[in-house]
């Protein structure tokens, strides 16, 4: 084995290997074409495309040819961009679904059950959701919309992000005077060692 070579992954067979390559290689072309065709230049260009089909359809005699070559193309885009899109949709939604989980087991109150409620199926999901729908029955019957919005839950909110603001207030000054409190010893010291030194 020469020095360029790269030694085989462990418990990687190379058929694994060039499947990763390839799913990496494709992720990295699927982002890129998305954000590329969500362009406005992108969607000037094909805009451009079509206006210019049809005023060459004078030139062409608007022939059979003339629309098949248009047909083709928008055929061709349309197939391909339609699996590119689904993959980065895909890949957002598990990123989203990750998010979410990961609040869900953060938080003591939140039900561990919901964390990946997605993989769930239709009887099982009717389930939970029947659930959450007599919670909401409930506060209905204590108030309904009127109740969860008064205006001392509100000042209460409105409270609690007060305090959080002013906390957080408070370490920013905290820090802020123990970096001058470090500056100023910095140069103190820094002041003895030059009058030292001037002696």
């Amino acid at each position: 084995m020469t020095g360029r070579e790269t030694p085989p992954l462990r418990g990687h067979p190379p058929s694994s290997r060039k499947r990763w390559r390839f799913t990496a290689v494709f992720d990295h072309a699927a982002g890129g074409a998305t954000r590329i065709a969500g362009r406005p230049l992108v969607f000037s260009l094909a805009l451009g495309v079509v206006l210019a089909w049809l005023l060459s359809g004078p030139l062409f005699g608007y022939s059979e040819t003339w629309q098949l070559l248009i047909n083709t193309l928008t055929t061709v885009v349309t197939f391909l961009m339609v699996f590119v899109i689904q993959h980065s949709q895909n890949k957002d939604s598990i990123a989203l679904h990750l998010k979410l989980n990961e609040l869900l087991a953060a938080q003591r109150e939140a039900s561990n059950s919901l964390i990946a409620v997605e993989d769930l199926d239709e009887d099982e999901l009717q389930l939970v959701r029947r659930f959450y729908g007599r919670l909401a029955q409930l506060d209905r019957e204590q108030g309904g919309v009127h109740h969860s919005h008064a205006n001392h839950r509100i000042a209460h909110a409105h409270a609690r992000k007060q305090d959080g603001r002013r906390a957080h207030g408070s370490a920013r000054n905290e820090h802020r005077n123990r970096q001058r409190g470090a500056g100023a010893g910095a140069a103190h010291a820094l002041a003895e060692a030059a009058h030292r030194t001037h002696r």
